[in-house]
């Protein structure tokens, strides 16, 4: 916290017009001393600390959020100037309030998105209210309040979650022993989830092939997993920080005596194509030997 340049601009030229028509020559130093006592009081009652919350705070995508921002002692910061700002980012300006009105015409990617509550200035809360949280709004953002004689900043970690769609559970054949091959699928989160398999019991059950894809700003990921187990509940659960989406697919006996179904198919194709060939063979057998046993004479 430091004065600010108007003020120190404004105390040098009151102290120069004091001495000048207040203090003989002889008491110059005296009243500069007396002047620079009253200024510091001044400073000192016109000082305040701005404060923000210790923590991140958590944003949803889609959803609005808060971003806090007061001064202590609390005190009207109406007549003040209130900006926030992304220091890490090039044009930076996400709000600004000067001269008891906003003055946004320099907002970039959250043009319309931003709100300062003016009732609240006059309690000395210059929190901002973000609308339509997007994926890019994570990062540092800088809450700075200046009066005509101080000024101060404190700065808001913002970490944005993105929930995804409901995990998609997909039957993606048998293997060579007859096992059930499970695919589970999901999309659309941010940051990068984490997709696990679990049985019945609650037990972890390891995937046997993963695949992660990062689009624009969102994460899909993709896990099968090879089941032998019968009548069993299989869930495919997606988690990120403190969201949850879970799906779940019964197995059953049918499932899996399906794999046997196209070899008892080609066993029977087999067993009638031999018996045809059989019963052919027989039959020729039987026109030949009688059109040999009409040509013999009588």
């Amino acid at each position: 916290m430091v004065p600010s340049i108007d003020y120190l601009d404004s105390f040098v030229n009151v102290v120069s017009v004091q001495l000048k028509h207040s203090c003989s020559s002889e008491m110059k130093l005296f009243c500069l001393i007396l002047l620079i006592i009253n200024g510091i009081t001044v400073s000192r009652s016109e000082q305040y600390e701005v404060v923000g919350p210790s923590d991140p705070v958590l944003a949803v995508a889609g959803e609005d959020v808060i971003l806090s921002c007061s001064v202590k002692p609390l005190m009207s910061v109406v007549d003040m100037r209130v900006e926030w700002s992304r220091p890490d980012l090039r044009g930076s300006l996400v709000h600004l309030y000067e001269e008891h009105e906003d003055k946004n015409t320099d907002q970039s990617q959250y043009r319309g998105r931003t709100k300062l509550n003016l009732q609240e200035l006059h309690r000395g809360n210059a929190s901002l209210k973000l609308s339509s949280v997007q994926v890019s709004d994570e990062g540092r953002y800088m809450c700075f309040i200046q009066s005509k004689f101080w000024f101060d900043d404190t700065t808001v970690d913002v970490k944005v979650e993105a929930v995804g769609s409901p995990p998609v559970i997909t039957v993606d054949g048998f293997d060579d022993s007859g096992g059930l091959r499970l695919q589970c699928e999901s999309e659309g989160w941010y940051p990068e989830p984490v997709l696990e398999w679990l049985d019945s019991e609650g037990v972890r059950l390891s995937s046997e092939t993963t695949d992660t894809h990062r689009g624009t700003d969102r994460f899909s990921v993709k896990h099968t997993i090879t089941v032998h187990h019968r009548d069993d509940k299989i869930h495919c659960r997606v988690k990120l920080r403190h969201h949850m989406l879970e799906t779940l697919i019964i197995g059953s006996s049918n499932m899996f005596n399906s794999w046997k179904n196209p070899i008892n198919l080609i066993s029977v194709i087999v067993v009638v194509i031999v018996i045809a060939g059989i019963a052919g063979l027989l039959i020729a057998v039987f026109f030949h030997k009688n059109r040999g046993e009409s040509l013999l004479p009588f």
